[in-house]
């Protein structure tokens, strides 16, 4: 998938800040293979993780509308829009061309149009929403990530997930089925732990080095999950009439019992308490272990989703006016914070002691001991690992904020680099058939794309949002150039110091200034200093 065109004509979720705004992210005939990101940069304030958001909204009204029992909840339904895309269909030789529009026609509500590309006869042709054709056209997952608690690009992601939860806990007490998931996916700190247990049980030996050789560990010693369904803390819901389950406290769908027997039958031990209703499950990771797992998950993202469901379960145990509140902000999109994270004790579903063996020592060492930069890293590289199948978008939020100057310089590197199981990067799904757009407030990426791959957002004075490619080849360039394009800082320095040269630069005292010069570290400006000490000093001997 290649996004090409965004319009937004009109979105009240972000207060009109992007009304209007047509953003050409590609040409019609760029190429179509390679992992090809584009990076959105500027200040704080300049509407770039709002884009991420009506983005998300986007597509999540235009789930809803085509296939209804995987996303249940209509995002945004005021929202106004164009929107172009390249996609690659399985049963399609080459890609298609997608125009999906909602344009409001007088006073009659806006409905929604999904046109493909005709390219012999250069015409756009509607397409049936409900028809299984159609679902072709679109991505199949929209994976947001956030490093923090970013509830601009979080919302509509929670919103989906409000609506997943309503329909698994009407399974769990009436009508027992199979829930189907939802096309959105959010991966932040909460899930760090389910993305990188997951890859390191069902991955293959190359991405296990790959996701742990920046911490120097060689690989997933043991862990332990823990599931406590009648907790003092959770509710005690009423098994539904008629139904053969005999559990006191939190009811699971057959899916979930599936997956609670399925992780009992890989533990390497496993304790029970009747009265609370837990499971303590302990794995030691071996040859065995693993196969275990593959015997009953068929790859890592299956067996992410198992674990991440029973996290879900974890909303359960805050007060419920807690958890009412948080659906009536949901429900009318205000920017509420996200849901609080339950005590460790209180929580349905954890993780204990997971342990990795190190490289050098062979000591066991705790995932907890690791940086947030460590974790932030491993997650963000295990995300695109699992989900390493063709036409997924992903939507990352300053996905480096805690990295270091080194990582930041090989963070893209890192991503282009990772081992997938379609073989060399440049012949895998992964690399030619998704779409990735980030946001950062950082150099560094900006210097591995070109410039037509980077936007920069701004405020004018009216407070609209400008966006425009940098005027200068980023790829490639010095970061120092690249601050100064984005972000006008002039010279790269910090205030401080700044303030102090530019005060040193007034001054007619030489004496003071190669006093001040002493406490400065090199720079073109302490150069214009050198220059300025001279001339006073010429003048004096004048």
């Amino acid at each position: 998938m290649k996004l090409l065109r965004v319009h937004i004509i009109s979105a009240k979720t972000c207060g009109g800040l992007l009304d209007g705004l047509n953003l050409q992210l590609r040409s019609p005939f760029s190429g179509y293979s390679g992992f090809d990101p584009l990076c959105f940069i500027g200040p704080n304030g300049a509407g770039k993780s709002q884009f991420l958001q009506v983005l998300t909204e986007i597509f999540q009204s235009v789930f809803h509308r085509c296939i209804p029992n995987e996303e249940r909840v209509e995002g945004n339904p005021d929202l106004q829009f164009e929107l172009e895309y390249l996609i690659h269909p399985e049963d399609e030789q080459l890609p298609v061309r997608v125009r999906i529009s909602r344009k409001a026609s007088g006073k009659n509500r806006p409905s929604l149009v999904i046109e493909r590309r005709d390219e012999d006869e250069y015409d756009w042709i509607e397409c049936d929403l409900k028809a299984p054709e159609t679902c072709t056209l679109l991505p199949q997952k929209i994976v947001g990530y956030t490093s923090g608690d970013n509830e601009t690009l979080s919302l509509p992601f929670l919103l989906s997930r409000s609506g997943y939860a309503k329909d698994v806990t009407e399974s769990a007490l009436h009508e027992p089925k199979r829930v189907p998931d939802t096309r959105l996916m959010l991966i932040d700190y909460g899930t760090h732990l389910e993305v990188f247990v997951a890859n390191l049980l069902l991955g293959d030996a190359s991405q296990w080095d790959f996701l742990l050789q920046d911490a120097k560990l060689q690989n997933l010693h043991s862990f332990r999950c823990i599931v406590q369904l009648a907790h003092s803390a959770a509710p005690k819901i009423p098994s539904r009439r008629g139904s053969q389950s005999a559990r006191k406290g939190i009811q699971l769908t057959k899916e979930l019992e599936d997956y609670l027997d399925q992780l009992k039958r890989c533990a390497t031990c496993y304790t029970y308490d009747d009265k609370t209703e837990t499971y303590t499950f302990d794995y030691w990771i071996n040859d065995q272990t693993r196969k275990a797992f593959r015997s009953f998950w068929d790859n890592t993202l299956d067996l992410y989703s198992s674990f991440h469901k029973f996290a879900m379960l974890n909303d359960l145990v805050l007060p419920k006016k807690t958890r009412e509140r948080f659906r009536k902000d949901t429900k009318s999109r205000r920017f509420a914070s996200r849901l609080p994270e339950p005590q460790d004790e209180d929580k349905v579903f954890r993780f204990e002691r997971v342990m990795f063996t190190a490289q050098r020592t062979g000591k066991e060492v705790d995932y907890v001991s690791l940086s947030d930069g460590e974790h932030q890293l491993g997650q963000i590289l295990g995300t695109f690992c699992m989900l390493s199948f063709p036409n997924v978008l992903f939507l990352l939020d300053e996905p480096e904020s805690h990295f270091n100057p080194l990582w930041r310089v090989k963070f893209i590197s890192r991503i282009l680099d990772l081992p997938t199981k379609h073989g060399d990067r440049r012949e895998s799904a992964k690399a030619t058939e998704q779409e990735c757009l980030l946001t950062t407030h950082s150099p560094f990426v900006p210097s591995d794309m070109h410039r037509d791959k980077v936007f920069i957002f701004s405020k004018d004075e009216e407070g609209k949002i400008q966006v425009q490619n940098p005027n200068i080849e980023t790829f490639g360039t010095t970061f120092d150039t690249i601050i100064e394009e984005c972000f006008n800082v002039r010279p790269p320095m910090s205030q401080v110091p700044h303030d102090e040269i530019k005060r040193l630069m007034e001054s007619e005292n030489p004496e003071e200034i190669r006093a001040g010069m002493q406490h400065l570290g090199d720079s073109v400006e302490k150069a214009f200093l050198v220059d300025r000490l001279l001339q006073l000093r010429n003048r004096d001997e004048v």
